[in-house]
């Protein structure tokens, strides 16, 4: 592995502090761990620092060393071993990672790498111009199936070609990266076969045909099989005389018996007419069966066909582009305060909607709203350290 340092003292930031929210979130991450091993948490405070600054730089590998009661060396050797940490500032609106492990390789990585080249930088880890993207090439992210592909931060861009990976650049570029769906880049569900299911999509033929209708076969033997409770017929019956009975008299005297005791005795007739004719003319009871059960309520967050006066700019939310603002609003939602009531429930429905995979929860969508919707910009800045996007 090639030496990794920390950038120079040119571009190192004088200071670091946590913001509000990722402080409170490092404090979270301490407590995860026992007493007299906090120091375990390093690793998760130095993604945090990188979340919030978009690299690490050596004020924030001091403040956690002093957070965490742990010499600074220690914490330098955790930083500069493993290379998820970016050491020297990374592009403000996106840093590309292209995967160049051979899956990518073969299926087109080396073309990708050129895009960045021409759009951002002939060098690796270099800012473009404006200082908004930079690249670099990584080993394997886990998702050969889907070669080629680039993450961007959190997210990952696969089955790319290099003209999708230019527009993606744009995207992020104009600030519209949001707008941008993770994942497959073409029609493809997550890692399924491109193109749809080719096996397994229709019913069993030869042998498992076969064997299915052999299953259906024992079933139907078993099944006939299977031992009734019904008792078995008599074969003789003794008379007091001393003879025997064969079975066929036996059934015919038990016949006679039944017939005689299916007759109905005189008079019997004529009381369940009457008993019926008394039945009809009463009147039906409303029965509580018949009760048709109250309407259940609208499930699902609050949402209004149109915005109550002026509607709430929601691209304020991070997270949220101008595309995903119009979708929102297409929704029924035009308000801070409408996202700022959702329940775990409602974002469940509204996640499964944009078909989000949970980045309503990770970008804490709630409780940005909350914010907004309390006291606007200034409130944000309170919550959260910075402005809204």
């Amino acid at each position: 592995m090639s030496v990794r340092r920390l950038a120079e003292d040119a571009v190192q930031p004088e200071g670091f502090k946590f913001n509000r929210a990722l402080g409170a979130e490092a404090k979270v991450w301490i407590k995860k761990y026992p007493k007299g091993r906090e120091q375990s948490a390093v690793i998760p405070l130095l993604m945090l620092a990188q979340e919030q600054e978009g690299w690490v730089t050596k004020a924030s590998i001091e403040h956690i060393a002093e957070m965490l009661n742990m010499p600074l060396i220690r914490v330098m050797e955790v930083a500069t071993f493993y290379t998820q940490f970016m050491l020297q500032p990374v592009g403000t609106k996106a840093h590309i990672q292209v995967c160049g492990t051979t899956p990518c390789m073969l299926r087109g990585s080396e073309e990708l790498m050129a895009v960045c080249k021409s759009k951002i930088s002939p060098n690796q880890f270099e800012l473009n111009e404006e200082g908004t993207l930079s690249w670099e090439e990584v080993e394997c992210q886990g998702a050969c199936v889907n070669a080629p592909m680039v993450m961007v931060f959190k997210d990952t861009y696969e089955d790319l070609t290099p003209e999708r990976l230019e527009e993606i650049i744009d995207a992020f570029e104009a600030g519209n990266g949001d707008s941008i769906k993770p994942g497959p880049q073409i029609d493809r569900i997550f890692s399924a076969p491109a193109g749809g299911l080719t096996t397994l999509n229709g019913k069993p033929v030869g042998k498992s045909a076969k064997a299915a209708n052999s299953n259906a076969k024992e079933k139907t033997a078993k099944a006939a099989d299977k031992p009734t409770r019904a008792a078995k017929p008599k074969q003789s019956t003794s008379l007091s005389d001393g003879t025997v009975k064969s079975p066929k008299e036996n059934r015919v005297s038990a016949d006679s018996v039944s017939a005689k005791n299916a007759a109905p005795a005189p008079g019997t007739a004529k009381k369940a007419a009457a008993a019926e004719t008394t039945t009809a003319k009463k009147p039906a009871t409303k029965s509580s069966a018949a009760k048709k059960p109250a309407a259940a309520k609208a499930a699902g967050p609050e949402r209004l066909s149109a915005p109550q006066g002026a509607a709430d700019d929601l691209k304020l939310i991070s997270g949220v582009g101008p595309k995903l603002e119009q979708t929102l609003n297409g929704l029924g939602f035009w308000h801070f305060s409408q996202i700022a009531k959702w329940k775990k429930s409602d974002v469940a429905i509204v996640d499964d909607e944009l078909s989000f995979k949970g980045r309503i929860e990770r970008d804490d969508w709630i409780k940005q709203a909350k914010a907004l919707a309390k006291g606007g910009e200034a409130e944000y800045i309170k919550v959260f350290g910075k402005k809204p996007r």
